[in-house]
Order: structure tokens, then C-alpha cells, then sequence
């Protein structure tokens, strides 16, 4: 509340208290049904309006009740499918295709077309879908309503549809609080670290959707220097002198945060790197080195499963921290190794087992450098023994590095992770 007050910010109102109850439940299932039968739409920016009030009211349970009844009531009828495809092989006409295509479409679907009529309506989707993912994290099979409505929202939020914009010390208020909300990488530290973030020498931009104007959607933190960042805390010291950014030449993304949990896996995180790349070169044409400096957030607990005799000094105990860290160069000539080996040969699949490598690496960004004592704070020890990435977004090379990724699961890399990597035994090397 202070933070609101010093921002004028106004309160917001009071949430409805969430109810478990069974007929608010059935009530809205019966106007879902409606909603879809309403053929001439006269109904629908009542029904869904009412639908989604009474969403907003549910209780954890209700929710979870709501949406089996979505699985249960608005699925494909398997029968009509059938037929459907039956008639296709028979004679794959058009008229066919469209029929088929049609049956085969969950009604669920056309469901939250006609729910996104509501006022807020997007916003409220987006929420929804946050809720129907944690529920999957729990275990419930609740997949085809994730599908469905990531679907809608790859469509409603692809690129044509957003605007970059660069946020500064000029942005609205409710805008730089929801960035001190939001950072989920390096947490701000009060008023003065966020205008810190927005100086001369750095720049933050974010997406925006119009159906969610003032809510940023993904935003990018960006520190603009000389030579290639390899030590976060420098970057994130309050106190730090401002650099001319005319003179800097290069340009490093320390922070990238998701805000919308509902938007998970919907594709635009490396589409505001480029267009960041592209704005920044536009802006300050000295810059010659894009690059991040990244976490490794499952490195030190891919280390703590292996096997006792391979495991390196110190990783499991409580104990460590950035002064034993800083003290041990010869834990430095181990973690160094096991580092590169861990991003290079180290799969989910056909992918790195590391996600923020997979994501850079997707994107066709190069891994370059892996750095000690990159990150000392007490969670970046504890994920990945303080080391961090930078990763090169070399935009000669981005396409070829995506292409060859993406077919081969080949990763781009400097000499020098290669050389590293090579200094860990393999299993059938070792005596």
C-alpha cells in the first residue's frame, strides 16, 4: 500500500470471495451450454458476461469441478468423428474436408470465442488457462483444455497483434509497479533499483497486447556496455556510476521475465529479443555484441544425482556459498568442465536438458562463455554454483544456428565450451 500511495495508484477493489458451491457450478455449465446454442449471438455478451462473473467466484474446487465438466460436455463426439473421417477417405471432396474439420474441432473452443465477448474477456481467458496449467502440474489430466485454449491465444497474441514498447522512468505508474511485481530473475529491491534499471545505461522493453493495455505481457531487461557483462551483481548494484551509452558496445540481456502464467508456452519470447536487437541497433549504432548473461537453473541439481564417486566436491552440502566458492580454485577447474559438458551433451530428448538453454539455443543464439562467480547471490549458488551464460545473438548467424537446431539438435558453440566439455570423462572413458 505505501508503494500504491508514493505511485497514486488507486486500490484496487475487492476480489469476490471464491465459492464452493455446487449449484454456481452447475449454473455456469448451463449457461456455457447457452452461450453455444445462442445461434444468432443476440445472447452473448449477456450469457458470457454472467459466465465469467460467476467463473471469477469459484473457489479452487469449483474451478476444478467447472473444468471436468468442459472435458466431459465440450469434447469431440468420437462417433461423429468417425463418420466424419469415414466420409472424407471415401471421397476427399472440400465439402467433406470442412465437414470433417468442423466435428473434429472441440466445441470448448467455440466456447471461449463467445466467452472472450465479455468486457475483459481476454484477460479473464488468459487467467483461466493460468489455472487449468497449475491444476496440470498437479497431475489432473486437463491437457485438451490447455490445448484448446493455447490455441486461441497463439492466434489472439501472435505478433501482429502486440507492441513493443520501451518502458522508462516516463511509463505510467501502474506499469513500473508491475515490473517490481513481475521480475522473476533478479528481484527489485525497492524504488531506487528499479530507477536504477531505467537509466541512461540500460533499457527495459516489453510487450503489450490492446486487450490487456496496461499489462505487460513478457519484458526484457537490457544493460548497455562496454565488452561482454560476466558478472550479474555489477550489472544490479543500485549504486553503480551511469555509463555513456554512446560509448558502449555492447548490449547484454540480463533479465528476461514471463508475466502472464495463462501465455506459458505461447511463442513470443524470442521474438522480442530480435526486435529489441533491432530497436537497439537503430538507436545506438556502436553496438556491435548482443548478448545474455544467463542463469543455468538445473545445474547443480543434475550434479547432486550423480553418482557418488562422480560427484564434484562440495555441490551437496548445505554448507556451500559464495565465499567457499571464491576460496576453491580447485572446485573452479571441476565446475567449469562439468558446466560445459552439462549444456552441451546433457538431453531432454533431443534437446539440452537445461530450459533456459534450450530456449536461447532455439532461437539461434550461440552458447560463448561460461562464467565464475558470475551470479553470488544466494539463489544463483544454490541453482547453478554462481556460474551464468552468455549466450551471442549474432544476427548473421541466428537463422542458420535455429535451422540447424532445430533438424539436427545441433548446438552453436564457441572453442572454447568445446574444450571444456572435453575435459569430462565420459562413463565408457573412466576406469
Amino acid at each position: 500500500m505505501g508503494l500504491s500511495r508514493i505511485l497514486g495508484l488507486r486500490p484496487r477493489s475487492a476480489a469476490p470471495v471464491p465459492q464452493n458451491d455446487p449449484r454456481r457450478v452447475r449454473k455456469i455449465v448451463s449457461l456455457c451450454h447457452a452461450l453455444l446454442s445462442d445461434r444468432a449471438g443476440i445472447a452473448d455478451f449477456r450469457l458470457a458476461t454472467e459466465a465469467l462473473g460467476i467463473y471469477q467466484s469459484l473457489d479452487p474446487g469449483a474451478r476444478r469441478a467447472f473444468f471436468d465438466a468442459l472435458i466431459k460436455d465440450f469434447s469431440p463426439q468420437p462417433v461423429a468423428v468417425g463418420h466424419a473421417a469415414d466420409a472424407y477417405r471415401r471421397d476427399p471432396s472440400s465439402d467433406n474436408l470442412l465437414h470433417l474439420q468442423h466435428v473434429v474441432e472441440p466445441p470448448r473452443q467455440e466456447l471461449f470465442r463467445r466467452l472472450n465477448l465479455a468486457p475483459d474477456g481476454t484477460r479473464a481467458l488468459v487467467e483461466m488457462r493460468s489455472h487449468v496449467l497449475r491444476e496440470v502440474d498437479r497431475g489432473a489430466r486437463l491437457d485438451p483444455i490447455v490445448a484448446d485454449l493455447g490455441h486461441l491465444l497463439t492466434s489472439w497474441f501472435n505478433r501482429g497483434f502486440l507492441t513493443l514498447q520501451r518502458i522508462d522512468w516516463r511509463s505510467s505508474a501502474v506499469v513500473l509497479q508491475k515490473l517490481i511485481e513481475y521480475e522473476a530473475v533478479h528481484q527489485i529491491q525497492g524504488w531506487n533499483d528499479l530507477r536504477r534499471r531505467l537509466e541512461a545505461d540500460r533499457r527495459c522493453f516489453a510487450f503489450f497486447h490492446s486487450a490487456m493495455p496496461e499489462e505487460p505481457l513478457i519484458f526484457i531487461e537490457v544493460a548497455i556496455t562496454r565488452g561482454m557483462s560476466d558478472r550479474v551483481q555489477l550489472l544490479l548494484d543500485p549504486d553503480s556510476p551511469v555509463a555513456d551509452p554512446q560509448s558502449a558496445d555492447s548490449a547484454v540481456f540480463y533479465s528476461i521475465t514471463n508475466c502472464q502464467e495463462g501465455l506459458r508456452g505461447i511463442p513470443f519470447g524470442s521474438l522480442l529479443i530480435k526486435q529489441v536487437v533491432e530497436a537497439l541497433k537503430k538507436s545506438l549504432p556502436r553496438l556491435r555484441t548482443f548478448a545474455t548473461l544467463s542463469p543455468i537453473p538445473g545445474f547443480r541439481k543434475w550434479l547432486a544425482a550423480k553418482p557418488e564417486n562422480e560427484r564434484t566436491l562440495l555441490l551437496t552440502s548445505d554448507q556451500l556459498d559464495a565465499v567457499n566458492i571464491r576460496e576453491n580454485e580447485a572446485l573452479r577447474k571441476r565446475l567449469l568442465p562439468q558446466c560445459a559438458h552439462y549444456l552441451l551433451h546433457e538431453k531432454r530428448g533431443k534437446e539440452p536438458l537445461d530450459p533456459v538453454a534450450r530456449f536461447h539455443l532455439k532461437n539461434g543464439a550461440r552458447l560463448d562463455r561460461i562464467n565464475w562467480l558470475a551470479d553470488t547471490s544466494s539463489s544463483g549458488v544454490r541453482q547453478s554454483a554462481g556460474l551464468m551464460v552468455n549466450y551471442v545473438y549474432d544476427l548473421a548467424d541466428l537463422e542458420r544456428n535455429h535451422e540447424l537446431y532445430a533438424r539436427y539438435g545441433r548446438i552453436a558453440s564457441s572453442r572454447k565450451v568445446q574444450v571444456l566439455a572435453k575435459q569430462v570423462a565420459l562413463p565408457n572413458q573412466q576406469s
